[in-house]
C-alpha cells in the first residue's frame, strides 16, 4: 500500500513538472496559430481584395476591421490571463470567522496554534498541509503552481498560469474572444475552403492555399472546441461557482454563493457595465467589492451554516 501511494505520489510530481515545462512552448503555439491566421486571411486573401475594387473591397475591409479588432481584444486578454497573478495567500491571514461555513462566533487566537503544528480536529481552521498556512475560503492547492490560488478554478496549460479570483475574468474574456475571432475566421476563409473541392483553377501559390487551409481546419477546430468551454463557464459564473467547486458540491441542493445571476456575474466581472467586456477593473469596483480581492465573499444569510 505504501509502495503504490509513493508511485502515485512521484507520478503526479512527474506530471506537474511536466506541465511547468510545457510554459514557454504553448504561449509559442498560440502565437504560432495567430500567425498561421494573420497570413491566411490578411497577407493572402483579404489584403490583395482591398484592390479589387467594388463590393470584394468593401467586404475585404469590413472582414479586416473585424478580424483586427477582435485579434487586438483576444492578444489583450489572453496576455492578462498571464501575466496577472490568480490570487495567493496574504502573509500572516487570518480570518475573523469560519467563513467557509458561515459561522458567526469570532475566532479565537488560541484556536490557530503553531502553523507547524495545526489541530486536524479544528474544523472551522482551513489550512494547507503543503504551503502550512491558513486558506481563505474558496481557495485550494494548485500543484502545479506549488501554492495556494484564491478562488482557483484550475490551472491552465494554455495560459501558463492559474485561473483564480483576480484573473478569471481575463480567462473568461479570452474565451469569448477566442471564439468570436475563430468563427469570424472560420466564415471568411470557407469560400476559399469549399473552393478547393471544386473543379475549377484556385489562384494562388501552393503555399498560399496550404497556409489558407490550415488556417481554416485550425480555426473551425478552436471555435468548436472554445464553444464548449465557454458554455460551461457561462454556467459557472451564473451559479457563482468555480470547476473544482462545482465538483465538490456536486451533491449539494443550493450553494450560499449563489446570490442570483446578475449579482452572480458581477462578483466576476464587475458592476460598471464599460468594463464588462475589457480585461479591466474601474477602482471603485475594485474598492467596494471585496470578492474581486479573492478573501471575502457575500453569501446568503438563510444558507451561511451550510457546509460541504
Amino acid at each position: 500500500m505504501y509502495r503504490s501511494g509513493a508511485v502515485m505520489a512521484w507520478n503526479v510530481f512527474k506530471f506537474c513538472t511536466a506541465l511547468r515545462g510545457l510554459g514557454s512552448i504553448m504561449i509559442l503555439l498560440v502565437l504560432g496559430v495567430v500567425g498561421v491566421t494573420y497570413y491566411a486571411v490578411v497577407l493572402c486573401n483579404y489584403g490583395p481584395a482591398l484592390t479589387a475594387g467594388g463590393l470584394d473591397s468593401i467586404i475585404a475591409l469590413v472582414i479586416l476591421i473585424v478580424f483586427h479588432t477582435l485579434l487586438v481584444m483576444l492578444l489583450w486578454s489572453y496576455f492578462s490571463v498571464v501575466f496577472t497573478d490568480p490570487g495567493g495567500v496574504p502573509p500572516n491571514y487570518r480570518p475573523l470567522v469560519d467563513q467557509e461555513r458561515g459561522d458567526i462566533d469570532p475566532l479565537e487566537a488560541t484556536e490557530f496554534g503553531p502553523l507547524t503544528t495545526p489541530d486536524p480536529t479544528n474544523a472551522r481552521i482551513r489550512y494547507c498541509r503543503k504551503c502550512n498556512q491558513l486558506k481563505p475560503p474558496r481557495c485550494h492547492h494548485c500543484s502545479v503552481c506549488g501554492r495556494c490560488v484564491l478562488k482557483m478554478d484550475h490551472h491552465c496549460v494554455w495560459v501558463v498560469n492559474c485561473v483564480g479570483a483576480l484573473n478569471y475574468k481575463y480567462f473568461l474574456l479570452f474565451l469569448f474572444y477566442t471564439f468570436l475571432e475563430t468563427t469570424v475566421v472560420t466564415l471568411a476563409l470557407l469560400p476559399h475552403f469549399i473552393a478547393f473541392f471544386s473543379d475549377g483553377e484556385i489562384p494562388g501559390s501552393p503555399s498560399t492555399l496550404a497556409t489558407t487551409f490550415l488556417a481554416f481546419v485550425l480555426n473551425l477546430a478552436f471555435a468548436l472546441s472554445v464553444f464548449g468551454f465557454l458554455i460551461m463557464h457561462i454556467s459557472l459564473v451564473s451559479a457563482n461557482t468555480t470547476t473544482i467547486e462545482a465538483y465538490e458540491k456536486k451533491t449539494s441542493p443550493k450553494w450560499r454563493y449563489d446570490l442570483g445571476r446578475r449579482r452572480n456575474f458581477e462578483q466576476v466581472f464587475g458592476t460598471v457595465q464599460r468594463y464588462w467586456f475589457i480585461p479591466a477593473y474601474c477602482d471603485e469596483d475594485l474598492r467596494k467589492m471585496p470578492a474581486l480581492q479573492g478573501i471575502e465573499y457575500p453569501s446568503k444569510p438563510d444558507l451561511d451554516a451550510q457546509e460541504f
